[in-house]
């Protein structure tokens, strides 16, 4: 784009760097040509119980197509390898990765980036790489940018007011013949529908009008999640909360997104526009102080009533969060923090959720010995495509379901999960600790790398025994009989191992039968 280079030219602009992320390149069977509207990929296939998968992709309606074609290295297989002009554009930097020449070019700022995209046709694609322009937005604009077409416009547009990306004509550079998978696989989750076969399975058990005394029985003390109904009837918010209605009572109040804050305005038109492979999710623990009739539109519902954490007052951790967010918005695998049990209630919108309990990690995801960091793929539509199948014949399958407006799902302490927005979703999500949870928050607060693995306070280190003297002092005694109560319980449930079971216990010698 001329226009652009000589914009981006004519400032010197700061550079930034981009944090290095690892993708799961696409099988070479995955062979695909990008359309307008329906891409058709072969994969291997899953046998469900039911009935046969399909195993085609359809691109979303709203996607649009590239000027610049990037396509699988599958589709090259019965080519000729030199056809890919990838390689001659790149000159000596070719024998590098794709994913190290995008960390490199991270490196830049958005002149440079500029510049180098009128070098070939090669290195216009990589500079045009929308992840490359979201990171100096965000890095060098914060959240004072409206959002324009993609990041590569919003940048633009906001070095130069003068430039507008609506007035632009169709670009003159058309490009062929350029094979990655890399790049591909970013455009290609950005822009897929959810297949049937992901949200079709609803293993959940789902309760309406269930007593605390059931809630408690049949699910808290087992460890078991749950999909409630009928909880959110009286909440004002049901009514209250479309987008309107928060961009006016929200004006010029900024909210946690991302790495950045952003006015509910600003963030509605992003949200609006956006297609890539991560939308921005606006996810804020704040949002009651800043905007006080937001925490009045809503009530915990009476099941998560008791809150051990309440006892610390103002200096608790983090434990509500209002969640805003685009179709293909949400949160990657993970376990709750600090060993809490959780509820997220949708008012507006639906999600899918994928649930594993805490004895198995989810396919894709490798957390480290210690707990304090995981490593999963770059988004959750790749996690779908690479690794939802994997866990289909598992003994142990996980637990699914979509939760709609005004339904509300119980996580239970230590559960992996995934969740992702089908639609422009909103919801309020809170963390807690019951009686049936306090031994195990109190393990989990005095670990030895407690300064790593709590969160939602600045005071990590201590904050185990502030709550276990606050609980005390509010709750005598209380400690003292759920451990007592464990350790019965503990008693009753321990299982003879093998050398125990084939052990005569009148001579403490080994019995035999045959």
């Amino acid at each position: 784009m001329p226009g652009a280079f000589r914009i981006l030219s004519a400032h010197n602009l700061s550079k930034s760097r981009k944090k290095k992320r690892r993708r799961r390149p696409i099988s070479a069977t995955n062979s695909v040509s990008p359309k307008t509207v329906t891409v058709e990929i072969k994969t291997n296939a899953y046998e469900e119980e039911e009935e046969e998968a399909d195993v085609g992709f359809n691109l979303k309606t709203s996607s649009c197509s590239q000027s610049h074609i990037i396509q699988p290295l599958g589709n090259l297989l019965l080519l000729d390898p030199s056809t890919n002009i990838r390689n001659p554009g790149l000159g000596n930097l070719q024998t590098l990765s794709d994913e190290v020449l995008v960390d490199i070019l991270g490196l830049l700022g958005g002149r440079d980036l500029g510049i180098l995209s009128s070098v070939s046709k090669s290195l216009y694609v990589f500079s045009s790489h929308e992840p490359l322009w979201r990171n100096l937005v965000l890095e060098e604009l914060k959240g004072e940018f409206l959002f324009y077409k993609s990041w590569r416009f919003t940048y633009i547009s906001s070095v130069n007011p003068c430039f507008s990306p609506f007035s632009t004509g169709p670009s003159t550079l058309c490009i062929r013949n350029f094979y990655s998978d890399y790049l591909f696989q970013s455009w290609l989750c950005a822009n897929l529908e959810m297949k049937p076969e992901w949200l079709q399975r609803d293993n959940i058990e789902r309760r309406r009008r269930l007593s605390l005394e059931e809630f408690v029985n049949c699910f808290e003390e087992l460890n078991k999640p749950v999909l409630l109904e009928g909880c959110l009837e009286q909440w004002p918010a049901m009514e209250k909360w479309s987008k309107d209605r928060l961009v006016q009572i929200c004006g010029d109040v900024k909210f946690a997104v991302g790495p950045v804050e952003m006015t509910m305005e600003r963030y509605f038109r992003y949200s609006e526009i956006v297609k890539e492979e991560r939308p921005l999710y606006l996810f804020d623990s704040k949002f009651a102080e800043k905007i006080t009739e937001l925490g009045t539109d809503y009530d915990v519902p009476v099941y998560f009533k008791e809150d051990m954490f309440s006892v610390l007052g103002k200096g608790r951790p983090d434990y509500r969060w209002i969640i805003i967010g685009p179709a293909g918005s949400g949160s990657s695998f993970h376990v709750d923090p600090n060993s809490t049990s959780a509820w997220n209630a949708v008012i507006r919108g639906s999600k899918k959720w994928v649930m594993f309990p805490p004895e198995i990690v989810p396919p894709g995801v490798h957390p480290s010995p210690d707990g304090s960091e995981v490593a999963c793929p770059v988004s959750i539509m790749e996690w779908f495509m690479n690794f939802y199948g994997a866990s289909r014949n598992w003994k142990k399958r996980p637990v699914e379901c979509v939760c709609k407006a005004g339904e509300v799902v119980f996580v239970p302490n230590g559960w992996w999960h995934l969740v992702i927005n089908l639609e422009d979703s909103i919801a309020i999500t809170q963390n807690y600790v019951s009686r049936r949870n306090l031994l195990n928050v109190l393990d989990f607060l005095k670990r030895p790398n407690a300064n790593e693995l709590v969160s939602g306070t600045k005071d990590r280190v201590n904050l185990h025994d502030k709550f276990r003297a606050a609980i005390e002092a509010a709750l005598p005694g209380t400690i003292t009989q759920l451990a007592a109560k464990a350790k019965e319980k503990m008693a009753q449930n321990k299982q003879l191992n093998f050398w125990e079971s084939v052990a005569d216990a009148n001579t403490g010698g080994f019995k035999f039968s045959f």
